[in-house]
């Protein structure tokens, strides 16, 4: 499906009006008459001016529906089709006033609206366990003592680095992760890429940033409950504004994948993220029969998000037959920064164990090594000092 401008005037025009309810005090005065009769006078470029949330203040003219750009915009009913799909596919994300009408509305009670918040921090990061969960924790391992790499050797760039939030996993890497980068978690289920997701994300909001859920998978309040229960307070996040969760049904993000390649990377870049989670890229692959478009749309919408300068980690299924691939073996392939989450199985059985690696880091140096980690109530922690054995 083709997005057209006529898509992108009803979505940038449904999406800057439906931030304005988020307010609980809404303005006295009805605002039935400028609904009915005028047209949205403001342009989109001053979208950020009436945030509620950024700026604390109350619209001086609020409009709940959309008023089309034009008279082809009410001629012709193809647009409308697209935005009926493209709103149902955001369904979910939470937040919203009273809804004007239509498929429109449903758009902007759950996705628009959740873009509108202030400012504010987060809990203090979690600390790993210290238990030793059967790993030599005190064991020397490789070259450059207890990391197993120079940790004296940062690669030399003037890209600002970031940090995964993960204990152990960060030290693993020299200097940080650079930003803007495109990093997949690879594993098997229940090899914690969903938490891994999550962690990356309140390591921003630890800093002060915004941040963006996109989950395939779960509900939107599966993914804040899951999140709060490692005491992240996403719930209270994502009331203040400084965080997204989104929830969406694959097969209707695929049918308007171009839509929402064309217009979520100026969505969110006009929020102001800093970090986004797509969990999990591998729902996405797998409505497309075809390899060539497959890996095509994935570019292509990996490299629209790249290209809004926010820093996106996809979650990924691991191929039935190698633990070290993605199940569809590409998306290794389009990103900057692979992570491989899988199981280490002991010949007597006696224990299955959780290990990582890091398989490439562009622009950054980093460990090669097999590393233990545990997901707890904190979330994930890796045992850097530690070896499978």
């Amino acid at each position: 499906m083709v997005a057209d401008e006529e898509d992108e005037d009803w979505f940038e025009k449904a999406f800057e009006e439906e931030t304005e309810p988020e307010s609980e005090e809404a303005p006295d005065e009805e605002p039935s008459e400028s609904e009915s009769e005028e047209p949205t006078a403001e342009p989109p470029s001053e979208f950020g001016e009436e945030f509620p949330g950024e700026s604390g203040e109350e619209p001086s003219e609020p409009s709940e529906s959309p008023t089309p750009a034009g008279p082809e915009d009410e001629a012709e009913p193809g647009p409308e089709s697209e935005v009926d799909e493209f709103a149902e596919a955001f369904g979910g994300g939470g937040g919203g006033g009273e809804p004007a009408g239509g498929e429109e509305d449903l758009f902007e009670d759950d996705f628009a609206a959740a873009f509108g918040g202030g400012g504010g921090g987060g809990p203090s990061a979690p600390s790993g366990s210290e238990d030793d969960f059967g790993f030599d924790l005190d064991a020397d391992v490789g070259a450059g003592g207890p990391g197993g790499f120079e940790e004296d050797e940062e690669y030399e760039s003037d890209i600002p680095r970031i940090d995964f939030g993960i204990e152990g996993l960060d030290e693993m890497v020299q200097g940080g992760v650079p930003e803007r980068s495109l990093i997949v978690a690879i594993g098997g289920a229940g090899t914690g890429k969903t938490t891994f997701g999550l962690q990356f994300l309140h390591e921003a909001i630890q800093n002060g940033e915004r941040a963006v859920y996109i989950t395939l998978e779960e509900s939107q309040q599966r993914v804040v409950q899951s999140a709060t229960e490692k005491g992240w307070e996403f719930d209270r996040h994502t009331e203040e504004g400084n965080l997204v969760v989104v929830d969406i049904d694959p097969i209707e993000m695929a049918n308007s994948l171009t839509s929402i390649r064309n217009e979520l990377p100026r969505l969110v870049e006009e929020f102001g993220a800093s970090r986004l989670v797509l969990d999990s890229v591998s729902l996405l692959e797998m409505m497309y029969d075809d390899q060539s478009v497959r890996r095509t749309e994935i570019y292509d919408f990996t490299k629209a998000l790249k290209d809004a300068g926010v820093t996106t980690m996809l979650t990924s299924e691991a191929s039935e037959d190698n633990p070290f691939a993605s199940r569809h073996g590409i998306i290794e392939y389009l990103t900057d920064a692979v992570v491989v989450l899988r199981y280490i199985r002991p010949e007597d059985f006696r224990e299955t164990r959780l290990a990582v690696e890091i398989q490439k880091i562009r622009d950054a140096n980093h460990s090669r090594e097999t590393k233990p980690y545990e997901i707890t109530h904190q979330g994930i922690s890796v045992y850097r000092q530690a070896n499978i054995f």
